[in-house]
């Protein structure tokens, strides 16, 4: 019989295995309380834990219960209201119900929403799932291959826990066959002659009896060459070989375009840092290898790094060809779509310079969505701007290319999920 036994570290007064269990069990309403939750949080408290509350009644369990059985009538004294058949009412108002709703009574019991908090890392498990990178294929061994480890025949040497007991003995037993098969059959030959001397010894035949006492002794020495021979020897024992092999791993890369230029204002530049912080989160948490490129443009689009990006404060005009034709250098570069899996998202209000709308789409359908897997474009403003009506022409065209509006706070996670959900899933 096997046994696991799970020494996870528990919390203080905490069951890792029974806390698991509700979590799967009450995962739909987990995952509404957590929707709700980030509505009115910060995008910068966005990894915390949360209080979770649940209705009481979500929580119900069907139990069995044994009735007494048969038909029974009873009489119960003090009833002077109801007779057989009545529909008794449920009780208005503070019925006890723990939802705060309904006035003040003095009458009626009931129980609060069951309460309890989400770690962080639980949190952020139910505020990511269902979602990942689409059409994320392995292309070839990378810098640091990952390995895979087969099995690959037997070896004569090995660790204990390796040892292949059947095999061992199976050449064990070979080995005893051939080592002792010949002195085994001249034993037999000389066993035979030895029973036909018995046989045929008349008292007084010294030459007889001499011969057979050689003979014996000549058994005698063969019995035991034969037994020295060792029933199990170093040589035989087998051992399971397993060799490990590179395999392909899945390498990634993600650019990141945000339009800083003068007519994105505070409020839609926050909305655009709210999209790209949820991606960054989702990319870093579920992904081990994945680079991130940060773009900023306005006139010129600039690569920076992950500080500035989301903090500085320079702004300019707008020409959105700029980040696009950084982004096709950059690809050509250091990112060859043979072996990367090669992801854009860009932030925009879509008020392009009018004649550079038109350049913006032809450098992505041309030149840039043929090298993507994916490329995902946000607008972070009601109107159908210049940008947004040329971009919509490429949708028909590419079918890995999404688009879709963000005008508040409350729209920015929908939308994330939408873009970013698994192939086959719909979005939560």
């Amino acid at each position: 019989m096997q046994q696991i036994i799970d020494r996870r570290l528990a919390g203080k007064n905490k069951s890792i295995g029974n806390r698991e269990r509700f979590l799967r069990r009450h995962k739909d309403q987990i995952r509404e309380a957590v929707k709700r939750a980030i509505d009115g949080r910060g995008i910068r408290d966005i990894e915390r834990g949360e209080e979770i509350h649940i209705p009481k009644k979500d929580l119900s369990e069907p139990v069995f219960g044994h009735g007494q059985g048969g038909v029974r009538e009873i009489v119960h004294p003090g009833n002077q209201e109801y007779i057989r058949g009545d529909r008794i009412e449920r009780p208005k108002g503070g019925g006890g119900g723990g939802s705060g709703s309904g006035q003040a009574s003095d009458q009626g019991e009931g129980e609060d929403d069951f309460a309890f908090a989400l770690s962080k890392e639980e949190f952020m498990q139910v505020f990511f799932e269902d979602l990942a990178l689409p059409h994320l294929v392995r292309t070839q061994l990378a810098e640091v291959p990952e390995w895979k480890t087969h099995r690959a025949g037997f070896s004569n040497d090995g660790t204990p826990n390796n040892l292949h007991v059947v095999r061992s003995m199976r050449g064990a037993i070979g080995r005893r066959i051939a080592i002792g098969a010949g002195s085994r059959r001249e034993l037999r030959e000389m066993e035979d002659r030895l029973a036909v001397l018995k046989a045929a010894l008349q008292p007084g035949d010294a030459v007889a009896e001499r011969e057979i006492e050689t003979l014996e002794e000549e058994i005698a020495r063969l019995r035991a060459r034969v037994e020295r021979i060792p029933y199990l020897d170093p040589i035989d024992l087998r051992f399971r070989n397993r060799v490990r092999v590179p395999v392909p791993t899945s390498k990634a890369v993600m650019f990141c375009l945000m339009d800083v230029s003068g007519s994105m204002d505070e409020a839609r530049k926050e909305l655009s840092k709210r999209f790209f912080i949820l991606l960054y989160l989702f990319l870093t948490r579920h992904y081990e290898r994945i680079e991130l490129v940060f773009i900023r443009h306005h006139t010129q689009a600039q690569e920076v790094g992950e500080h500035d990006f989301f903090h500085a404060r320079e702004t300019g005009g707008t020409v959105v060809s700029s980040a696009l034709v950084l982004m096709e250098e950059i690809i050509r570069a250091r990112y060859s779509p043979s072996e990367w899996n090669i992801y854009g998202a860009q932030a925009s209000d879509g008020d392009n310079w009018h004649h550079d709308s038109g350049r913006c789409r032809e450098l992505l359908g041309d030149k840039l969505l043929p090298l993507v897997r994916y490329y995902a474009y946000v607008q972070v403003a009601e109107e159908e701007q210049n940008l947004w009506e040329e971009y919509t022409q490429l949708q028909a065209a590419h079918r890995h290319f999404a688009m879709r509006k963000a005008t508040s706070a409350d729209q920015i996670y929908p939308v994330f999920r939408d873009l970013f959900k698994k192939e086959g899933k719909q979005a939560a």
